[in-house]
């Protein structure tokens, strides 16, 4: 079909969607997915080879910068313990963890491949969480720290994929020079998001010394970022997902934002809103288009014995590990958080049971996973397939696919009543800026009036 078609029935049904949500009452991501099962079942439905290095960069640097620039600065800072505990301990704790699981219930399946998959399904997704469940039913501080972690185990995640990669096309794996490419991948990605934004500010000041110039172009600007920041990163062989975070991270403090009319700001704060709908709707449905060819070609080393039931219980058994891994890491986290609090000055606020189990339960994994499995090489370096490449695509996307509807079914449930220690700091300030602003605006009027 052609592409230009293609991307308008797609974009079609993302509008769909969104009103049809309304009808169905299910999460809207499970939604979308189903759409594109639906369009591609067909013999003559709709069905497209996916680019997985295409796939990374039209869609994962704005969304990623979007959520980055909107993420709550001094609520993602305060609780950069927990988040760091998450983005970069639970990936390790996650690759390992599973990583022998897997080799162990599918021993076809190679350690180093194992490793691979259990990379590349550590990074979470937090839109997909908040399309789920009320921002407003999820514990605040619990929101912060998914949104928080998903920002950056993105990168870190991936970056351990591509050493587990590395090791089974090399046959060959150094701790220390991984230790050091890890290292290098962060910092420079973190440069080039600080170099883009630099670039970008630069940019805007020109425009505003040449003057008379369209909101629009400035607008244009603001889009242009991610990308820059993505392909600066990844020109030098460095982490492009930490480039689009940082750049968004640093956007809001920068005072980039002085450099755009009012109109411009506007103007750019509702469209990165409309892209990050559309991106996301587009992204699921791609994921559903590919999920009848997935199911249709399941491997025969998970059908030996049933074509669906051992497949389907496969995928079943490696989401509830995932989810397990992930309650026992926040556990012992607590434990250490009430153990440090009794030696330090800090007051520990450990997450209750429900809460544990919702932090577990919410760690979806989405767009990053499908991309990054998808960018699995065909061959080895001798001509011979990359192995098990088959198998662990079809776990990757029933993962997915499982992790979507188990946080669908009980996310709600478990989230419903929370209360957790603390308050969340901005709610209270934006209701006092709210309060100031109109107050402001009272003062305004009746001093024109007088």
């Amino acid at each position: 079909m052609h592409v230009a078609v293609f991307i308008l029935v797609v974009l079609v049904f993302v509008a769909l969607s969104g009103a049809l949500v309304r009808l169905v009452r299910v999460p809207l991501p499970v939604l979308q997915i189903a759409i594109g099962a639906a369009l591609a079942w067909p013999a003559r439905g709709l069905h497209v080879e996916i680019d997985p290095e295409l796939f990374l960069l039209v869609f994962i640097p704005p969304l990623l910068f979007g959520d980055a620039v909107a993420a709550p600065k001094r609520e993602l800072l305060a609780l950069r313990g927990p988040i760091l505990d998450l983005a970069i301990g639970l990936v390790f704790f996650t690759i390992v963890g599973f990583g022998y699981a897997l080799h162990w219930l599918v021993p076809s399946i190679p350690l180093v491949v194992a490793f691979a998959l259990a990379a590349v399904l550590s990074p979470t997704d937090a839109v997909a969480v908040s399309s789920i469940v009320d921002r407003n039913v999820v514990p605040a501080r619990l929101m912060h720290i998914l949104e928080g972690e998903s920002l950056l185990n993105d990168a870190s995640g991936l970056v351990m994929f591509r050493f587990a990669v590395a090791a089974a096309l090399t046959g060959s794996f150094s701790l220390a020079a991984a230790s050091l490419t890890f290292l290098y991948a962060v910092a420079a990605g973190i440069l080039a998001g600080v170099a883009a934004l630099i670039v970008a500010a630069k940019t805007l000041q020109l425009l505003n010394r040449i003057g008379g110039v369209p909101s629009e172009a400035q607008v244009l600007v603001m889009i242009l970022m991610p990308f820059i920041a993505y392909l600066i990163a990844e020109h030098v062989e460095a982490s492009g997902i930490l480039a689009a975070v940082t750049a968004g991270l640093l956007t809001g403090g920068s005072g980039i934002f002085r450099y755009l009319g009012v109109s411009a700001r506007m103007q750019t704060m509702s469209l990165w809103t409309t892209l990050s709908f559309i991106f996301n709707g587009a992204l699921f449905i791609l994921l559903g288009l590919q999920l009848p060819d997935i199911i249709r070609n399941v491997p025969p080393e998970l059908s030996s014995r049933h074509w669906l039931i051992e497949p389907a219980a496969t995928v079943l058994i490696l989401t509830l590990c995932l989810i397990g891994l992930r309650f026992l890491w926040i556990w012992v986290g607590d434990i250490a958080q009430r153990v440090a609090a009794r030696f330090g000055k800090h007051k520990a606020e450990p997450f209750g049971m429900r809460v544990r189990l919702a932090g577990s339960v919410a760690g979806v994994r989405g767009a990053i996973t499908l991309a990054g499995i998808l960018s699995l090489p065909l061959t080895m370096a001798d001509g011979s397939p990359f192995p098990s490449r088959d198998v662990v695509i079809f776990l990757a996307a029933g993962v997915i696919i499982c992790s979507l509807t188990i946080a669908s079914l009980a996310l709600p449930k478990i989230a419903r009543g929370l209360v957790e220690p603390g308050e969340d700091p901005g709610a209270a300030e934006e209701r006092r800026a709210r309060v100031g602003a109109a107050n402001a605006a009272i003062a305004r009027i009746e001093s024109i009036a007088n």
